[in-house]
């Protein structure tokens, strides 16, 4: 596992690399706020968490203080069917792919899978996730562009249920004409899709473009502050040297990161280990 997440981070890497030093068994906390800048972690989080810390610090000591910084997610309890997850997440996040990414990865679980087509502002986005709903073997449901995509998840998830599907997914808009049209709406998904099941949506998934850094926290706040946000998928870091960026978005959201993407195929998405992604760091930052 710990070789994925080497790969994802590979950019960040080569960052820590030209400042780490050649392999030392202690770090100055100057040395590692440097190393931690270079890959995007927020200023005022470095100076926080090093603050406790001995002036000359171990790789375990390091270790401990990067972890704090997780929320490690509860386990799912499937009560009734289906589970229905409301996907979130500005255009160009990759979110329209990641709905895809999770119906495979349900599938490879056992579980059956549909999808809602709630992305009606753009009629590319429906088209998108139709192409990859056939390619995952997956059925949808869907309607024309610019239709209520409350009614898409109402429709889906009375689907779901007649037909016993274990797990629901809903893609919705990223980004409509202001902010308040974007609060509306997703609010009016939600209020929806309680009327087709009383606990829907049952998790709502927010996904961040990686290569964004830590102007995601910024957008992931946002969004939290709208709907209240269950959990993180981090997309695209493969693509960055701004690893450093998933520590913010943790921290200051105070959730857990779920599933990061490593890459473009429908099998390119691994759960989060907080251990094995601060490990990958740590590593190069002490040439271990």
């Amino acid at each position: 596992m710990i070789g994925i997440f080497k790969k994802s981070l590979k950019k960040t890497l080569e960052v820590i690399k030209e400042i780490a030093p050649t392999k030392e068994d202690k770090i100055s906390k100057e040395t590692l706020e440097e190393i931690l800048l270079e890959a995007d972690m927020e200023y005022d989080l470095i100076e926080e968490m090093l603050e406790p810390l001995p002036n000359e610090v171990k790789k375990n000591i390091l270790e401990s203080a990067l972890l704090e910084l997780f929320n490690e997610p509860e386990p799912i309890e499937i009560d009734s069917k289906p589970f229905v997850e409301l996907i979130i997440g500005v255009n160009g996040a990759g979110k329209t792919t990641t709905v895809a990414k999770l119906a495979k990865l349900y599938k490879k679980e056992g579980n059956s899978v549909m999808l809602g087509a709630g992305d009606t502002f753009r009629a590319a986005a429906i088209e998108q996730l139709s192409r990859w709903a056939d390619r995952v073997d997956v059925p949808i449901v869907f309607t024309k562009q610019g239709h209520d995509p409350s009614a898409v998840a109402y429709d889906c998830i009375e689907s779901a249920k007649s037909k016993n599907v274990d797990r629901v997914l809903i893609d919705t808009a990223g980004r409509l004409q202001n902010q308040t049209n974007l609060s509306n709406e997703l609010k009016k998904i939600i209020r929806v899709s309680k009327k087709a099941k009383s606990d829907s949506p049952n998790r709502k998934l927010l996904i961040l473009d990686g290569t964004q850094g830590n102007q995601a926290t910024a957008q992931a706040i946002a969004f939290n502050e709208i709907v209240g946000i269950d959990g993180v998928i981090i997309t695209k870091l493969d693509g960055t040297a701004k690893g450093g960026a998933v520590f913010s978005i943790a921290k200051r959201l105070n959730l857990p990161i779920l599933y990061i993407g490593v890459g473009e195929g429908e099998d390119d998405l691994v759960a989060f280990d907080s251990k094995e992604f601060v490990n990958s760091l740590l590593e190069e930052i002490y040439k271990s």
